[in-house]
């Protein structure tokens, strides 16, 4: 006490102090002191004056207030202006992991009370006077705490407040919130692809995209049952072989994946050992397949099972209840989608069977030409198509190539077409020419409503000439490969597709070289969303250039995996009908002038003869004299000039008649006591085909006889008294 009072004159400052005094009675008490030194002249202190007052009562509510602070439940520290330690608490030893040794040293000092930031907010906060805070974790509890930190006129108070089960709780709900969200967005990005998904196929394949990454998967079997056995329609991470074992099999209980569908109920293997402790008989399969991890997931669509999905991993690994929960979801989304594509690829495979069917199932063997054809339906979306090409022989062994494309896809797109192929077979038999052709082709795809199109290039070749007449409704110029290796694209009369054009038509002639290529295509084989037409027939072009004696078969598959690789999903069916073209001999026809008169038919007998003998083709002659006789007869009783005849030696023996009338001639019957009229029912009788076809002058009246077999008079004579 007397130091203090020494201190206070010493220094002319106030005094003031507290202390305890024992009473009278022998009671303690305390007492405040303050006072203020008295100067006199020169500054010389000659006394203190001040008060004295009884502090008993407010030093019990100090120390009351000390004893709270030092037994609360939250952790307190004081510092002065300083940065000293003034005060701990029993929490705030105990958070901190150190005692009253703490007391009195700079805050900086201290290592456990470093942590970042602190320094700059307690800067702060004494700056401007505002409670802040942080959190950090406790170095003596291992527990995150609240740090708060509060301004006092002498310093500033730091509260701990223990957040750690809280923050905790919020972690685990963050957590749980996170994979929850994740979870949602699996199923979305999942349920997502599962709606593009087509066919059976796209949904295992969307399966593996979204499904296995997740998890750490990397196997993964599809299996469904059809007629009571087992057929695997899809799988990743497995070898062929070793999905064949899961093929074909009678459905029955003894092995996981029957089990699972049978029962309903998801199977879970976490090791090889837990898998063979369940199916012992099945130990061998984990190292088969390689797989040490599995979730055979029954896929139940509409209450009734599916098929089974398993998910395997390559490691040891059991499932946790969230990925079972997450898994069984998943599975149920995949079975309903199973289940779907499984109608669209039954429905697709008989829409397809019915586009192949009104497709030709083989090219015929003409002596006009060789051919090759493929037809490749769409890849994306699957609808079939309207695509189709078709090779149909005519008289004189001409020769029509037709190609076309119905626009749109489906089912009702695949009838158009098989109408039009229809029509095109009825009108060529007509033998109308390509304009005309296309002008009844415009009728029928017009009676079909006003959104119904099509493009279509018909063509008829004649191997005695090499000319070949192409008329074009909408569709992309044929490409011809000549004998020295050149490319061309002819210019063909650009008229609107069917169903848009307004007849006429109109049609080019080009004169092909022995052996030349045509190749007929629709525009799927060229055209695509990241190349255009041009550059379509510019690869076309490229793809062709050199190949003159290749097999038109090779020469098929080259184009389409040129212009359509495997890679590529494309998005339109594509048609290719590739026909190298065969001049008939010069030596393998005759034609010569008739005269209207009635005399024509001895000389046509007369120049048949010789040429047939020319030929080695005597055994005939008599029937072939027999035909060109009636032909020629009529000719000249019934039509008029100019008349010509031909003979044409190919794999049959023709012979053609042609005048300057348009009046076609038909069969007719005649009764017992008609003198004529049985000439056609002769001509009918005698060759293999006969008919008429108009020309630019008329029209020719041919047959057809087989290059082989009897032509005795006596067979003759018989035939002839069959006909009259």
């Amino acid at each position: 006490m007397t130091a203090e009072v020494d201190k206070a004159l010493r220094d002319r400052r106030p005094y003031g102090t507290e202390y305890r005094v024992r009473r009278p009675d022998g009671t303690i008490g305390w007492v405040q002191v303050r006072g203020q030194v008295k100067l006199a002249h020169a500054d010389q202190p000659v006394g203190v004056v001040g008060t004295v007052w009884d502090s008993t009562g407010s030093r019990s509510a100090r120390d009351t207030i000390s004893h709270a602070l030092r037994h609360m439940s939250d952790g307190f520290l004081t510092l002065n202006h300083q940065w000293h330690i003034t005060f701990l608490n029993e929490e705030g030893e105990r958070v901190l992991g150190l005692g009253q040794e703490l007391v009195g040293r700079l805050l900086w000092d201290v290592t456990v009370l470093q942590v970042p930031g602190l320094r700059a907010l307690c800067e702060e906060t004494a700056a401007r006077p505002k409670p802040t805070g942080l959190d950090f974790l406790a170095p003596g509890t291992r527990r995150w705490c609240h740090l708060r930190l509060v301004p006092l006129p002498d310093g500033l108070a730091f509260f701990f407040t223990d957040i750690h089960e809280k923050l905790m709780r919020d972690v685990e709900r963050d957590t749980a919130a996170r994979a929850q969200a994740d979870r949602a967005a699996r199923i979305g990005e999942l349920t997502a692809a599962l709606a593009k998904a087509i066919g059976a196929q796209g949904v295992v394949d969307a399966v593996a995209r979204h499904v296995l990454p997740p998890f750490g998967a990397a196997g993964l079997m599809v299996q469904v049952v059809e007629d009571g056995r087992t057929r695997v329609v899809g799988s990743v991470g497995y070898a062929q072989e070793f999905t064949d074992l899961f093929n074909n099999q009678p459905v029955s209980a003894g092995s996981a994946i029957m089990d699972a569908m049978l029962s309903r109920i998801p199977q879970f293997f976490s090791s090889p050992q837990e898998f063979a402790s369940h199916y012992p008989q099945l130990s061998g399969h984990p190292t088969a397949g390689g797989k040490k991890a599995w979730a055979f997931l029954p896929l139940i669509a509409s209450d009734h099972p599916v098929g089974v999905c398993v998910i395997s991993l390559d490691q040891p690994r059991p499932f946790s209840s969230e990925e079972r929960t997450l898994l069984v979801a998943i599975s149920g989304l995949v079975a309903h989608a199973l289940e779907r594509a499984r109608l669209f690829d039954a429905e697709h495979n008989r829409a397809q069977q019915l586009q192949r069917g009104l497709l030709p199932r083989t090219l015929p063997p003409l002596p006009a030409c060789t051919s090759a054809a493929r037809y490749l339906p769409a890849q994306q979306g699957m609808d079939v198509g309207g695509d189709w090409y078709d090779i149909i022989p005519l008289s004189g062994d001409r020769v029509a190539l037709v190609i076309g494309d119905v626009m749109g896809h489906g089912l009702s797109e695949a009838a158009t077409m098989g109408r039009l192929r229809t029509a095109v077979h009825t009108l060529a038999d007509l033998e109308l020419p390509p304009d005309e052709i296309l002008v009844h082709l415009n009728d029928v795809v017009a009676e079909l409503g006003d959104d119904s199109y099509a493009t279509c290039l018909y063509g008829v070749y004649d191997p005695t000439t090499g000319v070949c007449a192409l008329g074009c409704a909408g569709h992309p110029p044929p490409a011809i490969l000549h004998p020295d290796g050149t490319v061309e694209f002819p210019e063909v009369a650009s008229n609107p597709p069917l169903g848009a054009a307004d007849p006429p038509f109109e049609s080019v002639e080009l004169t092909l070289p022995e052996n030349s290529l045509l190749v007929l295509y629709t525009d799927g084989l060229i055209e695509s969303a990241s190349r255009d037409i041009d550059a379509g027939m510019a690869r076309l072009a490229q793809l062709l250039a050199g190949d003159r004696g290749v097999d038109l078969d090779l020469l098929c598959d080259r184009l389409t995996s040129g212009l359509l690789p495997a890679q590529q999903q494309s998005a339109d069916d594509a048609a290719l009908l590739v026909v190298r073209v065969h001049r008939l001999p010069a030596e393998s026809v005759a034609a010569w002038p008739l005269a209207t008169e009635p005399q024509a038919a001895g000389e046509a007998r007369k120049l048949v003869r010789e040429q047939l003998s020319e030929w080695g083709l005597d055994d005939l002659a008599m029937t072939t004299e027999l035909l060109v006789s009636e032909l020629v007869g009529n000719v000249v009783r019934h039509a008029k000039g100019p008349v010509s005849l031909r003979l044409l030696r190919s794999r049959t023996l023709i012979c053609e008649v042609s005048d300057g009338s348009l009046t076609t001639p038909r069969i007719r019957r005649a009764s017992e006591t008609d003198e004529g009229g049985r000439g056609l029912q002769l001509v009918a009788a005698l060759s293999q085909h006969w008919g008429a076809r108009y020309t630019s002058t008329g029209k020719c009246i041919w047959t057809e006889q087989i290059l082989t077999g009897p032509d005795s008079p006596d067979a003759l004579l018989t035939l002839f008294d069959r006909v009259t």
